[in-house]
């Protein structure tokens, strides 16, 4: 009867608790710190009361010298550090869902924004991790077999050790190279990269691989170590604008400034183009021919790649239609 009565009486503290905390809740929300109080109560509700009913139970009961009060206090111990767990993994993703809530939308366009984004998730990761290994740390401790077995390998069996380890060098790389990746500040979500020769977006960027979405929409995944042990192009680093160039091989008998009249039309009448810079530019020459390469800014990775390729075709196109004496040719010399 003392048991039922201890049980009745904690879940109604947590009953209650909840409702206070809920009214107090709902009235601090209306003002300032509705974003914060009103999406952390409704996540954390269930959790926070298990906590509280956990560890109600725990120090209501009484401690006698039945065994199955031993292993109920034990069960209700273990609970605790379950529910607690469960309570801050919730306030972490409540937290993580806020910072993006209060984050601009247009995530291309800041460095500051795609930086915060990059960051925000590998730290969250890490923690929810870190407290889940806590809890189970916890638990562990309070089995006195487990504990002691646990004490004795860590002690005695070196060579366990050093193969647990070599066998989770590879992950614990990945992480940690994903933390340094999301700190190093050498790319961000929504950074147009080249690796490999492929050009592409960052996706997401997790604590053990990133994401990037190719141009052909295909998925690229790599760990996290490539970026750190590897060279690659960022091409948005600094800011969103890209310069795109274009190059095309030509007659030497071309006129350049002719040339330059075509790109400059075919540049200012592109949606794509900024309106920042554009230059025509003789950058080679071979016996054969010589390298014209065109240079235009644009918003983004993504409007710089179309119009490398409209002015490639513009520019094939001219010299084929109105110069078709321009284009490469193999000379011979005639020796009598």
């Amino acid at each position: 009867m003392r048991t039922a009565l201890v049980v009745v009486a904690a879940l109604a503290t947590a009953v209650a608790v909840d409702l206070i905390s809920g009214l107090l809740v709902r009235r601090l929300a209306r003002g300032r710190y509705e974003w914060l109080l009103a999406p952390l109560r409704q996540a954390c509700r269930r959790p926070a009361a298990a906590v509280l009913l956990a560890g109600a139970l725990y120090y209501a009961l009484p401690l006698g010298p039945a065994a199955w009060q031993r292993h109920l206090r034990h069960a209700v111990l273990v609970a605790f550090v379950v529910s607690g767990a469960w309570l801050v993994i919730k306030a972490l993703h409540v937290a993580e869902t806020i910072a993006f809530s209060r984050l601009p939308g247009d995530a291309v366009t800041s460095r500051r924004i795609r930086r915060a984004r990059t960051q925000i998730r590998p730290v969250r990761r890490l923690t929810v991790a870190v407290v889940t290994i806590v809890a189970i740390g916890l638990i562990l401790i309070t089995f006195r077999p487990v504990r002691l077995f646990g004490i004795s390998v860590l002690t005695s069996a070196g060579v366990v050790g050093a193969l647990i380890g070599l066998s989770a060098r590879t992950a614990l790389g990945n992480a940690f190279s994903g933390i340094q990746v999301a700190f190093a500040d050498g790319l961000h979500v929504g950074d147009v990269l080249v690796v490999d020769g492929e050009w592409g977006r960052v996706e997401e960027v997790k604590l053990t691989n990133v994401v990037i979405r190719l141009w052909d929409e295909r998925m690229l995944i790599l760990p996290t170590t490539y970026f750190t042990e590897r060279p690659f192009q960022n091409w948005t680093r600094n800011e969103s604008r890209v310069v795109g160039k274009v190059q095309i091989h030509v007659d030497h008998t071309a006129d350049l400034d002719d040339l330059r009249r075509e790109a400059r039309r075919l540049v200012e009448s592109s949606p794509l183009w900024d309106r920042d810079q554009w230059v025509l530019q003789m950058v080679d020459s071979t016996p054969q021919t010589v390298v014209i390469q065109v240079q235009a800014s644009a918003a983004d990775g993504a409007s710089a790649w179309d119009l490398r390729c409209d002015l490639r075709e513009g520019l094939v196109r001219y010299v084929r239609d109105r110069h078709p004496q321009w284009l490469p040719r193999t000379r011979g010399q005639y020796q009598p």
